[in-house]
């Protein structure tokens, strides 16, 4: 046991310095943007003393060190800024910039809170999906099934997000109007309606994910089904999907953990795309209106929040294969 604590307290330390160390690329590529806020709020018209005052009250004047130490230190408070986005409001209101802004956190917590309900919908119906073709596909190795499976999959994970977007869209909302085009969620929606609305995103990311899980599962139990112990289980006249179900697929836990891990991953940090295809009010449709307006603050944070999600996955991936394989919690 002191060994698995020993394991885990390792993969947090790395997983805080991988973070510092994404946060420096974030910082530096988000700074390296073509363009000036300043610039963009005034216009092609703007005296050089007006950006200079807004840079001024913006912060933007300081060297990249001092902002960037600034930033890291409000962060690990849990201050992750105010938006630029606000401050041109209140500079034309003739206000100071600094009073009366809406924090970054105030702006992303709940579309992070769309984002998380998402994804979640988006593994409700993805893992168990993936899992059950992943053990047919296993059962029924180089049949037709298991070619069309592969077949299937991987033509949907070939193809860019987009278009599985419009194509679904096409089929399910236009041609059938059975689904919305458009996923315009609220604050006090329904759940159920919260769910119908949301249902054509998931449906696009599941597409996206499930050939991943599915080969993975696929892989892991034919790899055990040469084991000695499952050629005991046949011998003993057990049908060949308890063989599977009972006997190999509890010993694939931890690849198979492992990738969906990196897979919810991936529904939290990979929804841009999808989110601005169906207008989803989540944190990557967020983020593309903030590179937008170079609202510097927002696009951080939400980079960071990507970097930390993705991190935190992979981290509880790596604990949750080490405590289901016994030859990792003891590796002598």
């Amino acid at each position: 046991m002191a060994s698995i604590f020993r394991i885990i307290a390792q993969r947090l330390a790395l997983g805080v310095l991988t973070l510092l160390v994404v946060s420096i690329v974030i910082f530096t590529a988000v700074n390296m943007l073509p363009g000036d806020f300043a610039e963009l709020i005034l216009g092609q018209g703007a005296t050089p003393e007006a950006v200079e005052a807004i840079r001024k009250d913006l912060g933007l004047n300081e060297p990249p060190i001092q902002r960037y130490l600034q930033w890291l230190a409000a962060a690990l408070q849990g201050d992750l800024g105010n938006s630029f986005a606000q401050a041109n409001f209140a500079s034309f209101a003739g206000t100071d910039t600094g009073s009366g802004l809406e924090s970054v956190a105030t702006q992303i917590a709940p579309r992070f809170k769309n984002t998380v309900f998402l994804a979640g919908v988006t593994a409700m119906i993805a893992v168990p999906i993936a899992i059950t073709l992943g053990i047919l596909a296993a059962l029924y190795r180089n049949s037709v099934f298991d070619r069309a499976a592969n077949i299937l999959t991987l033509s949907s994970i070939s193809s860019p997000e987009f278009f599985m977007a419009y194509v679904l869209i096409l089929f399910l909302a236009v041609l059938n109007p059975i689904l919305p085009s458009l996923s315009n969620i609220y604050d006090g929606m329904d759940l159920s309606e919260r769910f119908t609305k949301s249902l054509l995103p998931a449906l696009t990311l599941t597409l996206v994910v499930t050939a991943h899980m599915m080969r993975m599962t696929r892989a892991a139990i034919i790899n055990l089904l040469a084991s000695p112990y499952i050629e005991m289980a046949r011998l003993k006249g057990l049908s060949p999907m308890r063989v599977i179900v009972k006997h190999a697929l509890p010993n694939a836990l931890a690849p198979i953990i492992n990738v969906i891990a990196l897979n919810l991953a991936y529904l939290v940090t990979g929804v841009v795309v999808v989110e601005v295809v169906f207008v989803y009010p989540g944190i990557g449709q967020l983020f593309v209106d903030s590179v937008k307006i170079r609202d510097i603050p927002v696009v951080q944070a939400c980079c960071l929040i990507f970097a930390a999600a993705y991190i935190l996955l992979n981290l509880t991936a790596d604990v949750l294969s080490i405590i289901s394989n016994p030859r990792l919690r003891h590796p002598k």
